[in-house]
């Protein structure tokens, strides 16, 4: 339906009010195709990239559904990280209090005691797998009569190793639950569990249309190792930038970063799992209010964070894999907007690096920095985390929002691992 609004696709009145006083009129094209069918009681599949629209998509009709007389939980929504769950929880609040609804969210790094309380009386919960099995082994929740199952960014909780924690959560809902996914891909691993945890689902994918694509400049810097800092500092130097993410490889690298940056004169803070609440806080609040312009973090700290007006992204470190690369591009250049992603390789990593990277259309740049670029595979494209990725949410001046805890001694990344499962996130 061209241009329908929130009511023409079945939403109440009360929930389009609250979406009106946030400035939200027009659904966006994944929020079209999804709330239809899940009002309609459909498993449904989206394909469908990060900052689309999403969380309204699956959490609109999600507070539809349920009623305040329903159990407690009566909803459930398993997200990858901390930082995403928290982000949820702050977009569905105000909508879930509109129908009289309880939300809570349940994460690793935080007080258990006061997290299973308010877990008990919420009508939503939110949850990071491995704290979730915690709370169910100590009998704090039950999932007994979830009838609604929300997998948000299902393919970084199987990237993480969360696939045996996630089957014995599913394992404990409903066999008549409804049954949402929501991945950047429907094939291989992410397709067979889609294909397990689904009955007869209805099937969606989207791309950000053209008008919502940013202007990403791409520039590869080939440096010394001795010489990165430097580098580093002279980029954060530029006139042009604004606020800029600075990723590197482990924990440790971004204090020591910092501390180095700040012997440079240039003001920083690091956002890693090692952090305090607290901590993490006043980073982010920092960080999205412009008193400090540059936040240092890991992969894993970086993920669900979504902060407005980041100009630059510099790859202090490599990255991992080529979605790591897209994902880590991907934090500018949203809503339309251009930003530049700048990553600084040493002389031995020109092969690793093209090989990583062929496939994304970045050969001319590749070139201009001196590397050969690599062979082309099938795998990931540049459409969707490193073009616009605009939040739906009116604009206004960035000030400090509820950020996440992590636990003490938590290893980054978590990988792939099939003998124990991950715990806390």
């Amino acid at each position: 339906m061209k241009d329908a609004s929130f009511a023409d696709l079945g939403v109440s009145e009360v929930v389009v009010k609250e979406l009106a006083a946030r400035e939200i009129s027009a659904p966006f094209a994944v929020q079209g195709m999804v709330i239809p069918d899940v009002l309609d009681g459909h498993d449904v599949l989206a394909q469908s990239p990060t900052g689309s629209g999403k969380t309204l998509a699956f959490g609109v009709p999600l507070v539809e559904l349920l009623k305040d007389s329903d159990a407690r939980p009566s909803a459930l929504i398993l997200a990858p990280t901390r930082e995403l769950a928290l982000q949820i929880v702050d977009d569905l609040r105000p909508l879930a209090h509109a129908r009289a609804l309880s939300i809570a969210p349940v994460y690793g790094g935080a007080g258990i005691v006061k997290q299973a309380r308010l877990a008990a009386r919420a009508h939503i919960l939110v949850a990071t797998p491995g704290r979730l099995l915690d709370l169910i082994e100590r009998r704090d929740v039950s999932l007994s009569r979830v009838r609604i199952l929300v997998l948000d960014e299902a393919d970084r909780m199987l990237d993480m190793g969360f696939k045996p924690v996630v089957d014995r959560i599913v394992k404990m809902t409903s066999p008549k639950r409804q049954t949402l996914l929501f991945s950047a891909t429907l094939e291989g691993e992410v397709g067979r569990i889609a294909k397990a945890y689904t009955t007869d689902p209805r099937r969606h994918s989207h791309a950000h249309s053209e008008e919502r694509k940013g202007d990403v400049e791409h520039r590869f810097v080939t440096v010394s190792h001795e010489g990165k800092v430097g580098r580093l500092t002279t980029e954060l130097g530029s006139s042009e930038r604004g606020l800029t993410l600075v990723f590197v490889r482990t924990k440790r690298g971004a204090d020591r970063l910092v501390k180095r940056l700040s012997k440079s004169s240039v003001n920083a803070v690091a956002m890693h799992g090692d952090k305090s609440q607290g901590q993490r806080e006043r980073a982010l609040a920092s960080f999205e209010s412009g008193t400090v312009d540059t936040l240092v973090a890991t992969d894993v700290a970086a993920r669900g964070i979504d902060v407005a007006g980041i100009t630059h992204v510099i790859n202090y470190d490599m990255p991992g894999t080529r979605d790591d690369y897209v994902h880590r591009v991907g934090r500018t250049a949203r809503a339309g907007a251009s930003g530049t992603g700048i990553t600084l390789v040493t002389a031995d990593q020109h092969t690793e690096l093209a090989g990583m990277l062929a496939g994304l259309g970045l050969d001319d740049q590749l070139q201009q920095a001196g590397m050969r670029p690599g062979r082309q595979r099938p795998a990931a494209s540049m459409k969707g985390d490193t073009t616009g990725r605009g939040r739906q949410r009116r604009s206004r001046p960035a000030g400090p929002r509820k950020g996440p805890r992590a636990g003490a001694g938590r290893t980054e990344p978590a990988r792939k691992v099939a003998s124990a499962r991950p715990r806390g996130r």
